[in-house]
């Protein structure tokens, strides 16, 4: 494949996998079960699905060396997931998304005091910004009554952050792995659940929970890895900012929950502080 022709086919990849995240808040609004029992049932399917590929791709074989620095990449990324689901639960869509999405600001902070990565006046910059999003977004939120559910999309936000920041301490583990771990993790943490909460078994519920496993999580997790390969790291993150601006849309055509302008206003001013710090560490990069 020509190298135009394969760039295009990763932003592509990368696009469809940025619509299918896009739609984790509608479904988990669908599922009427207790959160750690949706995360943990996406996951067993999302593992069975990144198993699958896994042998397919004929990657190598985990040694016993890497099996902790693994589990420390794959906890944060659970976290970051059971928290999100949870935050899903208890407060609106768009908040979730939107205050999730200023994990690249965390991951330049925890980088600065970890990796001992000097952030750049476009980083600091981009902080100021999000901390006005946030404040704009948790004021939608608290009017609602949902600060917890605001407050754990945070956290998630800064769980995928320093997840993000594990993954650069360790550049020889495969991502695909650190998934499996992750999902592992958080099928394991969702057992208990599972007696305590039994789920209700339904055509909705059912439907639901294989679409998140199978597609939007395991079939996502496929064409990231695809696209991420032949498109740069900031063209990789500018097309996925289509995320954070459908997640909302799907769940309010669908379920009718209208986000507040403050939140809107606030998620406008968080995709676009991501974004210009982004691109501009690209060019600083690049020269």
């Amino acid at each position: 494949m020509a190298p135009k022709e394969a760039q295009l086919a990763g932003q592509g990849a990368i696009l469809l996998c940025a619509i299918l995240w896009s739609t984790s808040g509608l479904f988990i609004k669908l599922v009427d079960w207790h959160p750690a029992l949706i995360a943990g049932s996406r996951s067993i399917l999302a593992v069975l699905v990144l198993f699958a590929l896994r042998r397919f791709s004929r990657r190598k074989r985990i040694t016993r060396q890497k099996l902790i620095p693994l589990f420390v990449s794959g906890l944060w990324y659970a976290i970051t997931m059971i928290l999100f689901v949870i935050a899903n639960k208890l407060t609106s869509s768009a908040n979730v998304i939107l205050l999730q999405y200023t994990a690249p600001v965390w991951a330049c902070l925890l980088g600065w005091l970890l990796l001992r990565e000097k952030p750049h006046w476009e980083h600091w910059g981009a902080l100021i910004l999000v901390s006005l999003g946030m404040f704009l977004v948790f004021r939608g939120g608290l009017a609602g009554g949902s600060h917890l559910g605001d407050i754990l999309a945070l956290l998630s936000g800064i769980s995928f952050g320093a997840n993000s920041v594990v993954m650069r301490m360790q550049k020889d583990e495969n991502p695909a792995d650190i998934m499996i771990c992750a999902h592992i993790i958080t099928a394991l943490f969702s057992i208990p659940f599972f007696f305590i909460y039994p789920p209700t078994l339904n055509g909705g519920n059912i439907i639901s929970i294989l679409f998140m496993g199978i597609v939007q999580i395991g079939v996502a997790s496929a064409l990231f890895s695809y696209g991420i390969c032949r498109v740069s790291a900031v063209q990789a993150m500018l097309t996925a900012t289509i995320e954070p601006v459908l997640n909302p849309v799907w769940v309010l055509l669908v379920t009718g929950e209208k986000p507040a302008l403050s939140v809107i206003a606030g998620g406008a001013v968080i995709v676009l502080a991501v974004v210009f710090s982004s691109s501009v560490s690209a060019l600083r990069r690049r020269n």
